[in-house]
C-alpha cells in the first residue's frame, strides 16, 4: 500500500465518510481552498489507479467507493510513522506523545484501558 499525498488522504477521507460518491459531492467537505472540480477528478482517477477506489457507472458518470477502508490504511500509516521516527518502538511513539501532548495521568490510564480492552 503507498502512502497518500496530503490532498490524496484529504479527498479518501471523504470518501471514507460519505462511503459512496460522486466527484462533486466530496468538493463540499474538502478543505480551504476548494480544489477545482478538475483538480480532484485528476486526484479520483489517480487514488483509482492507486486502488484506493472503485466506481459503479451512473449513466454517463461516475460514483465512487472505497476498496481500502480507513482502519486498514491509518494502520498501514501507523507502522511507517512508528518506523520511520521511533526505530519501530511503540513505547518510544507513546512516550514522545505523552511528553509532547502533556498528557496528564488520566489520560494514560485511559490508553492503558483502551489497551488491555483491545486485548481481551
Amino acid at each position: 500500500m503507498t502512502k497518500l499525498a496530503k490532498r490524496e488522504e484529504q479527498i479518501m477521507q471523504v470518501f471514507w465518510d460519505l462511503q459512496k460518491a460522486f466527484i462533486k459531492e466530496i468538493i463540499p467537505h474538502l478543505p480551504e481552498p476548494k480544489p477545482h472540480y478538475n483538480s480532484v477528478a485528476t486526484m479520483v482517477k489517480i487514488l483509482e489507479d492507486k486502488g484506493f477506489l472503485g466506481h459503479d457507472s451512473v449513466g454517463n458518470v461516475f460514483q465512487y467507493y472505497p476498496l481500502i477502508q480507513r482502519e486498514d490504511y491509518q494502520q498501514h500509516a501507523m507502522k511507517d510513522i512508528v518506523s520511520q521516527y521511533f526505530d519501530n518502538s511503540y513505547p518510544r511513539m507513546l512516550a514522545f506523545f505523552a511528553k509532547q501532548q502533556n498528557l496528564s495521568e488520566a489520560d494514560l490510564k485511559e490508553i492503558i484501558n483502551m489497551i488491555k480492552t483491545k486485548k481481551q
